[in-house]
């Protein structure tokens, strides 16, 4: 249960995630540094290691979301979906990032939807695995969200999707600020239904937001709901570039 938007700029771009977890599932940890060979990545992960978030050096950003639509699960000996991100976070294309997902035991892992961000080459890639095949959506560089639900995937969907929708025409649609709103926005009620989501057995768990400009990579984590003041935390880098032939 996650919400995800993303926002191109003239310099790189903005990546938001709600994470909705049940309640009684434990805190993740905060984002920190990983070395991956000469790169860094940086995410925040479960205390089991994984993570459902996280952004490199180059300012690629990878951010995972269930796939509830798919009612097929791993009969036996799931592994987790968060092994997917740091196993593949130090990739610098789209085409590399598949190569390692496929790495991956995928006939383990429950149904999945992958977003990769490249501003390198401003391309925005979903891959999608639903126990059968691993397909690969395109995106154009441009103001998008994906959601998903345990409760009612497609009713949260279009839900969120309207207000998303609707939010664009608003004074400073796309910027930081409009991003924040929408993520801590409780319309059209608090409930199963809202971006910031609250239910007696689940809630937005946090909230984290990437930042990538022309020469900064930047990470901020804030745990518990959006709409409430919490703790904070923020990792920085400089961000590192690829001359692309041509």
């Amino acid at each position: 249960m996650c919400t995800v938007s993303f926002s191109p700029n003239r310099s790189g771009f903005v990546l938001a995630m709600n994470r909705d977890e049940q309640r009684s599932r434990a805190s993740g940890l905060p984002p920190r540094r990983v070395q991956r060979g000469m790169l860094e990545t940086v995410f925040p992960s479960e205390p089991s290691g994984g993570t459902w978030i996280g952004v490199s050096g180059w300012g690629n950003c990878l951010a995972l979301i269930n796939w509830y639509s798919v009612a097929t699960r791993v009969k036996a000996d799931p592994i987790s979906r968060g092994v997917l991100i740091p196993g593949s976070l130090s990739s610098l294309t789209p085409e590399e990032t598949e190569q390692r997902i496929r790495t991956q035991p995928l006939n383990r892992i429950n149904p999945f939807r992958l977003i990769g961000i490249f501003p390198g080459e401003q391309r925005v890639r979903e891959w999608c695995w639903d126990l059968e095949a691993l397909r690969t959506r395109i995106h154009p560089w441009a103001l998008e969200v994906w959601i998903s639900s345990g409760w009612d995937e497609s009713g949260a969907q279009a839900s969120r999707g309207n207000h998303f929708r609707q939010s664009l025409s608003q004074l400073g649609a796309g910027e930081l600020d409009w991003l924040r709103q929408f993520h801590r926005s409780h319309d059209p009620e608090p409930g199963p239904y809202s971006t910031c989501m609250h239910r007696k057995d689940a809630s937005t768990v946090s909230y984290t937001e990437v930042e990538v400009s022309e020469t900064r990579v930047q990470m901020r984590y804030q745990l518990g709901s959006p709409c409430c003041p919490s703790l904070r935390s923020e990792e920085a880098m400089e961000r590192k570039f690829v001359e692309w032939p041509g």
